[in-house]
């Protein structure tokens, strides 16, 4: 009976380990791009079988594949590999599932692969997640932003816009994206994930073309954690606007002219009616007066002429009563 009972308690745990082995899980990208002296961000969220823990009650470790004991992260540092000491850290809270790794001032040694390992405080549990550890591709040189436009033509005095974008794996430390021309207020930045650990960092700039930019270049330009750069140019082809100043600008500069001249015109003529009606009114003044002067002379030579006789009479003592006659001698012409 007790044969029995052993056999069954065998066969319900070999059923049950497996179950309870399979809720150890752990997510982590396989493999992702890393730049030497840059760095890199490793996604990774677990589960395990026990009920949700805080993150005080967990610890979490990256180790090398073949070693669990070669540790490139553990809370205590001296037990952590000397290459990677002050270069590891855990970016999420393992109380909330997150084991994401960072690892940054990358080496060309840093290949990896590493894996993620979980221990319960005052437990016995823990696991190592061998068949979930992610490997570097280790870059010596930055990739290149790439530059996309739009397929027509940059036309003269209208807004372009043209796109700088880089991918990259640390979201930590955002390349920063930086352009030839163009100000502040004419470039727009956006970050987004792409997924699988891979970032995208856009800069959106905005232009008005000028005639003169015709074949001018336009650089972006990407830095790096770590002070790495690498650029991309692009070269403007601007379409000319139809342009009539060359017609506008001297008709425009005629007709002021003739209204100028015009009004000038109208002025000048105004000013001589006035002065020539102020001459008109002069000259009539004046000719009044000499009607009035003449006339008032021969009023004054009628009256003197009037009384002229009694003067003289009265001045040679004449009597008015007798008139003098004038009675001739006579002579004797006898012997």
């Amino acid at each position: 009976m007790d044969t029995k009972r052993m056999i069954f308690c065998l066969l319900v745990a070999a059923i049950i380990s497996p179950v309870f082995t399979e809720e150890w899980r752990a997510s982590v990208v396989k493999e992702l791009d890393a730049l030497v002296t840059s760095c890199v961000v490793v996604p990774c969220s677990f589960t395990h079988p026990k009920e949700n823990l805080p993150t005080s009650r967990l610890r979490g470790i990256w180790h090398r594949s073949t070693d669990k004991n070669q540790r490139i992260y553990y809370e205590d540092s001296t037990q952590v590999l000397e290459n990677f000491r002050g270069r590891t850290k855990l970016l999420g809270h393992l109380g909330q599932n997150n084991c994401s790794l960072e690892i940054t001032n990358i080496k060309d040694h840093d290949n990896g692969p590493f894996c993620f390992r979980i221990e319960l405080e005052r437990a016995k549990d823990s696991f190592s997640f061998v068949k979930s550890c992610v490997e570097f591709r280790i870059l010596p040189d930055p990739p290149n932003p790439t530059l996309s436009q739009p397929k027509t033509k940059a036309i003269q005095d209208r807004p372009y816009t043209i796109t700088c974008s880089v991918r990259h794996t640390c979201p930590s430390h955002v390349p920063k994206l930086t352009w030839s021309r163009g100000t502040a207020d004419e470039v727009i930045e956006v970050h987004k994930e792409t997924g699988f650990g891979y970032w995208e960092a856009q800069s959106i700039l905005t232009i008005i073309p000028e005639e003169k930019d015709d074949h001018s270049d336009v650089t972006c330009t990407a830095q790096f954690n770590g002070q790495k750069t690498s650029s991309t140019t692009v070269t403007l082809n601007v379409k000319r606007t139809e342009n009539y100043n060359h017609i506008i600008i001297p008709t425009v500069a005629v007709i002021g002219t003739a209204l100028i001249s015009a009004v000038f015109c109208i002025f000048m003529v105004k000013r001589y009616k006035k002065r020539i009606a102020e001459l008109q009114n002069q000259e009539d003044s004046a000719w009044n007066n000499f009607r009035l002067q003449t006339v008032s002379k021969k009023e004054n030579l009628k009256v003197f002429k009037m009384d002229e006789p009694d003067h003289l009479s009265f001045k040679v003592g004449a009597s008015t009563d007798k008139p003098e006659t004038f009675q001739p001698k006579r002579i004797s012409c006898h012997g």
